[in-house]
């Protein structure tokens, strides 16, 4: 079975994948920006995290540019591979250093990990062009 293109799929497939990465990408845009603006609450948790604060302004950054690769068309499988990429990170500071609920983080894995199933296809093709 081959993969079936996001720009040639079903019109309410791409509806719904457009719809899930817009999302995604407000919620990470939200966190990022918290982040990058040194929100009072994000300044504590990252001081529980023990690594400095240079380390939530990098991860703010992370969160910003994931959220605008969510919304370019060509770059949105990058882009959810990137932020589930910082979501395992997330989940394994959750649990192995703050000792807090992993499930929102998990929930914005699970969901960045659909948004790569689903523009698959977009993946292998960059892929592809970076090889030459």
């Amino acid at each position: 079975m081959s993969a079936v293109s996001i720009q040639s799929a079903r019109p309410s497939r791409r509806i719904g994948t457009w719809t899930l990465q817009g999302i995604i990408a407000v919620a990470f845009l939200a966190a990022g920006v918290a982040k990058l603006a040194g929100v009072p609450f994000m300044v504590d948790l990252f001081a529980q995290i023990g690594l400095g604060q240079w380390f939530r302004v990098v991860t703010g950054v992370v969160e910003v540019v994931g959220a605008v690769a969510l919304l370019i068309p060509g770059l949105a499988s990058l882009g959810a591979l990137w932020l589930g990429g910082t979501m395992i990170g997330a989940v394994a500071t959750h649990v192995l250093v703050l000792h807090t609920s992993p499930v929102p983080a998990i929930v914005l894995g699970v969901l960045n990990a659909l948004v790569v199933y689903l523009r698959r296809d977009e993946l292998v093709a960059l892929l592809h062009r970076v090889k030459g």
